[in-house]
């Protein structure tokens, strides 16, 4: 079948897709959850031609969606696209780049360039700090903490990109009782167990307590919460941040959704405080209303997040101001 009509095909699937939105139920009922069972078929050497495969998506795929991006749903935090971010995003997908810099797409590296400032200015973070989009808080968490442990051990003398881990000096981690399970992902992928993990405690809302506060040294790194993921508070920033800068703590902010408070004038002042932060994560999809999975990661440091995320390969250098994870 023609490439063009294949494209044309799949899109007028998606727009009759999204016209639908306002009428769906939040989730499928059971008739649209037992028909999924069409897509339990044997391996074949054939397979379905290509029209033939995109509606059978459609037709089985599409009432078994959860509308998070309709007026009936009050789910978790996902928010919905906006349809110039969903054009965008059929736009990128069209372009097909290997987004990692500007030998493999001078395009997607401006773009994302000029992106990267626009979220310092409207944050009003450190305009040294490098942003690194990536697909998830998790993803984006990860890059983060990886960043700090190794600036941490730097700072001792190890080099952990040449000496890894083993015998390295400890790294503590401290968190809010009520940190978000992202948080708790990225730390076991980066292999600081959770029964080590140091639990500060919180108050009724969910804010670290700064009376409470565990001991912090320069081994040490803390994360806080802009936006606690069940009641939406903030820890005290304030309050906290020049405890932890006179241990020389690392301090991460995990702030999802709640960074973006500081784009509003009548919210910002819960943010006081978290531009004094190392690192920050935040996600695109909730305030922005971006498609889902687009988180960024934030460093003051831009050569401590690259000097543990950047790798050269035979065929590539990584570029010395790579913005990207």
């Amino acid at each position: 079948m023609d490439e063009l009509k294949i494209l044309e095909q799949a899109d007028t699937l998606a727009r009759g897709y999204t016209a639908g939105t306002d009428n769906r139920r939040a989730f499928p009922d059971g008739k649209a959850l037992a028909e999924l069972l069409g897509f339990d078929e044997p391996l074949s050497n054939e397979g379905h031609p290509e029209a033939e495969t995109l509606t059978m998506l459609d037709q089985l795929g599409s009432p078994a969606t959860v509308a998070s991006n309709g007026p009936n749903y009050y789910g978790y935090v996902f928010g919905a696209c906006l349809p110039v971010a969903a054009g965008a995003e059929r736009l990128a997908l069209a372009w097909d780049q290997c987004a990692s810099s500007a030998d493999t797409s001078p395009a997607a590296d401006a773009i994302e360039r000029k992106a990267g400032q626009w979220v310092l200015e409207i944050l009003g973070l450190p305009q040294e700090s490098a942003v690194a989009f990536g697909t998830s808080a998790t993803a984006c968490g990860l890059s983060c903490l990886a960043a700090a442990r190794a600036e941490l051990l730097a700072r001792q003398g190890w080099d952990f990109v040449q000496d890894g881990l083993m015998d390295a000096p400890e790294i503590k981690v401290v968190v809010s009782e009520t940190a978000h399970v992202t948080i708790r992902k990225a730390l076991q992928i980066l292999g600081f167990g959770w029964a080590r993990v140091i639990k500060a405690p919180v108050d009724a809302h969910g804010r670290i307590r700064p009376g409470r506060l565990p001991p912090l040294d320069a081994s040490t790194i803390l994360i806080l919460q802009a936006g606690e993921v069940n009641t939406g508070e903030f820890d005290p920033f304030n309050e906290i941040m020049p405890l932890a800068k006179a241990a020389k703590a690392w301090v991460h902010i995990d702030g999802a959704f709640g960074l973006w408070a500081r784009a509003a004038p009548a919210l910002r002042a819960l943010t006081d405080g978290v531009e004094a932060a190392d690192s920050w994560t935040t996600d695109g999809h909730k305030w922005l209303n971006t498609p889902y999975d687009g988180a960024m990661a934030i460093c003051r440091d831009a050569d401590a997040l690259a000097r543990v995320m950047n790798s050269d390969a035979a065929y590539s250098s990584a570029s010395a101001s790579a913005q990207k994870t």
